[in-house]
C-alpha cells in the first residue's frame, strides 16, 4: 500500500509541474486510508502481528549494540541508531503499524464524520494495537526465558526496560505526544521522499529514540521484556507505561498531525472557494 501511495503521489506531482504541495501529500495518504479501511479484520491482524514482531529488532539491536559498546556517554549516540531498524522493516514491508493509523485512517475520518466511518477506524486501530502488542509479547517472552542471548545482553535489555518505566505516568504521556508527533510526521512525509525514505525513518526515529520518547509498541517491548523476566509486575508495565504511551501517541499523532494538516487543507479549500466566487 505504502508503494501504490508513493507512485500516486509522484503522478500528482508530475501532473502539477512543481514540487508537492501539502494538498498533494494530502491526497496520496487519503487515497492509502481508504484502501487501508477496506482490508479484512483478518488481514489486519496477520499485518500487525508481524509488525509487532518486527518492532521487537528495536529493542534487540539498540540492546545488542549497547552491550558491546564500551561504557561512555557517547554509547547512547551509536546504540540508537538500532532503535530504528524495527521500523525500517515495518515501513519497507508495508506492515501495519498502530502508530502509523494515528494519520492515515483519521484524515478519511476528518472529511466523513459518520458513525459508520467511526466504527470502522476505530476496528483498524483495535485489530492493529492487540496484534501489535501481542507480537511485542511474544517476543519479550522468548527473550527472558530462552538462552537465545548472552546473560550481558539480557542485563543491557533488562536496563532498557527500566529506563522506560522510570517516568511517572505524566510524563509517559509527554513524552509519548512527542513521539506520536514525530512517527506521524515521518508518514506526512514520506509519500514524496523517494530514495530517501530509508534516511527519513531512520532520522526520525533515532529523535525518537535519543530523546527517550515513548512509542507504545517499541517500549511495550521493553517493559513486557522486564516483565516476563520478573523484574516487575504486569498491572505495573500496563498502566504505567503501555496506558499513558499509547494516550500519548493518540494524541499526537491525531491532534498534531491530522488535525493540524487537516485544517490546512480545509482553509486553502475554503480561501480557493471564496477566491474563485
Amino acid at each position: 500500500m505504502a508503494g501504490e501511495k508513493e507512485d500516486y503521489a509522484h503522478e500528482q506531482a508530475k501532473e502539477a509541474g512543481n514540487s508537492p504541495s501539502a494538498q498533494a501529500i494530502h491526497d496520496a495518504i487519503y487515497k492509502e486510508a481508504e484502501e487501508e479501511l477496506e482490508r479484512p479484520t483478518s488481514n489486519l491482524f496477520w499485518s500487525g502481528l508481524a509488525a509487532g514482531l518486527s518492532m521487537s529488532l528495536s529493542l534487540i539491536v539498540e540492546g545488542v549494540l549497547e552491550a558491546y559498546l564500551p561504557d561512555a556517554e557517547w554509547t547512547v549516540l551509536v546504540s540508537s541508531f538500532g532503535y530504528s531498524v524495527g521500523f525500517v522493516i515495518v515501513i519497507l514491508g508495508k506492515q501495519q503499524l498502530f502508530t502509523e493509523n494515528t494519520l492515515t485512517p483519521i484524515l478519511t475520518l476528518l472529511h466523513h464524520k459518520t458513525l459508520e466511518k467511526f466504527a470502522n477506524v476505530m476496528r483498524l486501530w483495535g485489530v492493529v494495537l492487540f496484534a501489535n502488542l501481542l507480537g511485542s509479547l511474544l517476543v519479550a517472552l522468548v527473550v527472558a526465558h530462552t538462552s537465545a542471548f548472552d546473560p550481558h545482553v539480557l542485563e543491557t535489555f533488562a536496563k532498557l526496560g527500566h529506563e522506560a518505566m522510570k517516568p511517572d505516568f505524566g510524563t509517559v504521556l509527554l513524552r509519548g505526544i512527542f513521539a506520536g508527533w514525530l512517527i506521524a510526521l515521518m508518514v506526512w512525509l514520506l509519500p514524496y521522499a523517494g530514495s530517501a525514505r530509508v534516511l527519513i525513518i531512520i532520522l526520525i526515529t533515532y529523535v525518537v529514540a535519543i530523546g527517550h520518547f515513548s512509542h507504545v509498541i517499541a517500549g511495550s517491548m521493553e517493559t513486557f521484556t522486564i516483565a516476563a523476566m520478573g523484574e516487575t509486575s504486569w498491572a505495573d508495565v500496563l498502566l504505567n507505561y503501555t496506558l499513558p504511551a499509547l494516550i500519548g501517541n493518540i494524541l499526537g499523532g491525531v491532534v498534531l498531525v491530522a488535525a493540524i494538516n487537516h485544517a490546512q487543507i480545509q482553509s486553502g479549500d475554503k480561501e480557493k472557494s471564496h477566491t474563485q466566487a
